[in-house]
């Protein structure tokens, strides 16, 4: 699905227009860009939590040169936990 469809989607099911839909959906979008970006967890209850998470620095491949190793800096990433009945929508 892509994000006109899920406009047009949106926008069916709550009964408005399509550009009303499109900025919602932005607007959610933004505010959690925002939180993560603060290191915020954004939990919405039955659909999963939204957070950043630490990767340390570790040691890896280099693909263009086989065998040669590259150290990889710590960082930290967006990750999201599906809630339970995600999860059970989805079996």
């Amino acid at each position: 699905m892509t994000k006109m469809e899920l406009v047009k989607s949106i926008a069916e099911k709550a009964g408005m227009s399509q550009k009303d839909a499109g900025k919602a959906l932005d607007a959610v979008l933004e505010s959690i860009t925002e939180a993560l970006s603060k290191k915020e967890k954004v939990q919405l209850v039955g659909f999963g939590t939204f957070e950043v998470r630490h990767r340390e620095a570790r040691t890896g491949r280099n693909p263009r040169e086989p065998g040669k190793a590259i150290e990889i800096p710590a960082r930290d990433v967006p990750a999201f936990k599906p809630g339970k009945a995600l999860k059970d929508a989805v079996k």
